[in-house]
């Protein structure tokens, strides 16, 4: 099987990639620094940010494909980050509080062997319950949110403060399985026959 690399250090992403294709896979985080957002739209930003990790490390290898992705939580048209400290997760969380927000995620897929890149977008809408005060610094206290898009993870406990989803879930954790699959799949890999 071809050589498939994960420009990522998010190890959501890459407990995503071993569901979908096992072991079969090595990480390489990139180092490229997504910038504070510009004038690009938010779709615009999430692609630029995960094309340019993808083409950082594939100008470093010579075979292979190469995966880059980049997520971030929309609401009211503002790009949330991701929360390095307890009072700003909790600032963020107020803000989203009994919202609509959506995930979206930019991916890229760099071919070095067939000369090829394909990068494309996929976007969902999570409500947001209403939380109490309470129930937010009850999330807060467990450092779940520090480091997560929106300042909530899915995956974990950040679930029981998900009343309902519109669109890919893997999504919301950081990669879009679905799309991700189809773009290998054009490019001859078939996800059923890895082992």
């Amino acid at each position: 099987m071809r050589q498939i690399i994960l420009a990522s250090a998010s190890p959501r992403r890459k407990e995503l990639l071993r569901q979908l294709i096992g072991d079969n896979f090595k990480v390489v985080e990139s180092s490229y620094h997504e910038k504070s957002q510009t004038k690009m739209k938010p779709l615009e930003f999430v692609i630029h940010n995960s094309r340019e990790k993808a083409k950082e490390i594939a100008s470093m290898i010579r075979h292979g494909i190469v995966i880059g992705a980049d997520t971030v939580v929309l609401c009211d048209e503002e790009i949330l980050g991701k929360p390095h400290t307890e009072n700003k997760a909790r600032e963020m969380l107020r803000q989203i509080n009994g919202e609509k927000v959506h995930v979206i995620t930019g991916l890229t897929v760099i071919d070095i062997d067939g000369n090829l890149q394909t990068s494309t977008s996929e976007t969902t809408s999570v409500k947001i319950k209403q939380m109490s005060d309470a129930e937010i610094e009850a999330y807060v206290k467990t450092k779940e949110p520090i480091d997560k898009a929106g300042a909530f993870a899915i995956q974990g406990k950040g679930a029981i403060i998900v009343e309902e989803i519109d669109g890919d879930y893997f999504n919301v954790v950081g990669l879009p399985l679905f799309k991700l699959n189809k773009i290998l799949h054009e490019l001859g890999i078939d996800v059923m026959e890895i082992v």
